[in-house]
């Protein structure tokens, strides 16, 4: 039997009015749920505003830099100076850069595509699809891109890079090279009181890390002091880091550098640290990062 409001007495009133009241209540809610369903937050775009290119680089950004900018002209520098430092050829796949407007907009993108980074202020996500760095407009965007193009210019040449290898070159080379003494300005300092106070090396510890989130701060700083070390202690210890470079363009899995350090670098570790120690009597030219 079908009930309709209009057929209840006088006496059913009260009645009416609650299930009326009732219904629309459930309809206000379903109203709710619905917009909601619907008014989900905008996901943080990609910058598209504007780029420019030049070989290998290609940067995408919200605010317009020409080409002669001198945050272009100093990444279009970099990457002749890591080929060059490191006899790597100037070829290979391109890097883009995505420089954000402001950091809000960079986090939210970050936090969408990239759920569970910790907040940095600059990425580099290599992928067969892209090789790709990102970072939003700040005072400290040079130091970081540096750092970060240079990852990308390594993922573009290498098969596969080392960690510590990877975050060491790019520690070393975001430092524009603007005198032969420029280098961080903290980390001779550091080193030296680590050594003074018993502090011993160990780069096959450096070699078993392979995720950025087992890296601490003092990782970062050894794994500087090692390529310093072996790109400028002597002929025969920047042949071998140029020498497992070049491996590691066709192979993925070489022998360590630990290793090929000890079997052909006399008293490797004595001269490490005989290296290391006196870089805190050079005065360096730098920031730090």
């Amino acid at each position: 039997m079908m009930t309709s409001f209009r057929h209840l007495s006088r006496t059913d009133e009260t009645l009416r009015k609650s299930l009326t009241r009732s219904l629309f209540a459930v309809v206000a809610l379903l109203l709710i749920i619905g917009g909601c369903r619907t008014a989900r937050p905008e996901v943080a775009r990609l910058p598209v505003k504007h780029s420019v290119r030049s070989e290998q680089l290609q940067v995408i950004s919200d605010i317009e830099l020409k080409k002669d900018h001198e945050l272009i002209q100093d990444l279009i520098q970099l990457r002749q100076d890591v080929a060059k430092e490191l006899q790597l050829p100037l070829e290979g796949r391109d890097v883009v850069v995505y420089v954000f407007g402001d950091k809000t907009r960079y986090q939210q993108y970050l936090n969408s595509a990239y759920p569970g980074l910790p907040p940095r202020r600059a990425y580099f996500v290599g992928t067969p699809k892209e090789l790709a760095v990102y970072t939003f407009w700040g005072a400290s965007i040079q130091e970081d891109l540096r750092h970060e193009f240079t990852h990308g210019l390594l993922h573009a040449q290498l098969k596969e890079v080392p960690l510590w290898l990877d975050e060491g070159l790019a520690e070393y080379f975001e430092v524009p090279r603007l005198t032969p003494n420029a280098m961080h300005r903290d980390y001779p300092r550091q080193l030296s009181t680590a050594i003074s106070n018993g502090w011993q090396p160990d780069l096959e510890r450096l070699e078993s890390l392979q995720e950025v989130a087992q890296m601490q701060r003092a990782d970062y700083q050894e794994s500087w002091s090692w390529v310093h070390f072996l790109l400028h202690g002597s002929d025969d210890s920047k042949q071998i880091l140029l020498d497992y470079l070049q491996e590691l363009r066709d192979n993925p899995h070489p022998q360590t550098l630990s290793t090929r350090m000890d079997e052909a670098l006399p008293h490797a570790r004595p001269r490490y640290l005989t290296y290391v120690s006196s870089l805190n009597s050079i005065q360096p030219i730098s920031h730090q990062r």
